[in-house]
Formats: structure tokens, sequence, C-alpha cells
């Protein structure tokens, strides 16, 4: 082989690893401004003690919540977005009513739902612990939306002590309101 093929060879091989190094860093780029932020909410018991925590983020698809908790009942439990951000215990009945800015009737399985806080139940083990992943596609954390579960008085996270029947308005016989975390 010659030199002058080396010199050609190399000068390729560098072409080449620029182009993949420049392309990668624009995927990572993308990546974090499809994601956004993640915020970090902590779950209270009606003791006001720190149970478990959900961390809220950013898809295209809507919020990401990942969800891990302890002292459930085991079970089906429901969860959802309310519509102020404050947990006062022991019932947090200052979470106000589900987050709903577009005054839809409760029920992913509603004609004329669902709230936008409404989700899909989640599963509590036979030691009442949960963990686990929800999407919700009907709220953004991005402030001066709508839909934002960030707004002014912020909104709240909330587990209730049953499962949700999807249907029935305004909270789908979901029973007492058990964890509750603000998001801000």
């Amino acid at each position: 082989m010659t030199f002058r093929k080396i010199i050609y060879i190399g000068c390729l091989a560098l072409i080449i690893a620029v182009v993949a190094m420049v392309h990668q860093h624009g995927l990572k780029v993308s990546a974090k401004e499809e994601t956004g932020r993640t915020l970090v909410v902590s779950l209270i018991n009606a003791k006001g003690e720190e149970v478990g925590q959900a961390m809220l983020t950013e898809t295209v698809k809507g919020v990401r919540i990942a969800l891990q908790a302890e002292g459930l009942t085991p079970g089906i439990h429901a969860i959802h977005f309310h519509e102020f951000g404050t947990c006062t215990p022991p019932d947090f009945m200052s979470a106000g009513g589900h987050f709903n800015p577009y005054q839809k009737q409760h029920g992913l399985k509603n004609p004329l739902g669902p709230h936008a806080g409404d989700m899909s139940n989640v599963f509590a083990d036979s030691h009442g612990r949960v963990k686990t992943i929800v999407f919700n596609p009907r709220v953004t954390l991005e402030i001066g939306k709508p839909n934002s579960l960030r707004d002014a008085d912020g909104s709240a996270l909330i587990i209730h002590e049953r499962g949700d029947d999807q249907r029935t308005d305004p909270d789908g016989n979901a029973g007492a309101r058990v964890l509750c975390g603000v998001i801000k």
C-alpha cells in the first residue's frame, strides 16, 4: 500500500468519525429537549410521614410518572392529579377536586370524559408497596399552558384507598385520599 493511500484512508476515517460524533451529539441534545425537566414529588400519608415519591417527567407524549410508595393496603388504588398544590393531612381535601381544566366528566371510560387528572389504577403488592410507571397524555409540566400541573396554585398527586371505576363522576368511587404529594 502506498503512502498516499494510507493518507486518504486516514482522512476518510477521520471524516467519518467527525460526522458520527456530530450526529450523536445532535441526538443527545434532541433527547434532552424531548424529555424536559423531571420533578420529584414527595408523597405523604395521613400522619404527614413521607412514604414515597413520584418522579414526573415531561415527554413528547405527556407526563411520565415513575411512582414508588409504601403503606397502602394491598390491591388496586386510584391515582389522580388534583387541582391545588396543597396536601393538608389527614384527609388531603385541601387539594380540591380532580385537575379538570377542560370541564370534562370523570373517567377514562366515560364518553364525556376524562378529566385531565384521571389515570389508570395502580396496584399495591401484598406488602402495601407500589412501584410502577404511569403516563398521562392530557397534562404537561410546561408553565403557561392551560393543562399545566404547574399553574399559579400548583396541583397535587393523590392516591386513593380504592380503585377507580373509570366512569362515575366526579371521582370514580375511589374512596378516601390516602397519599398526597404537592406539585409546584
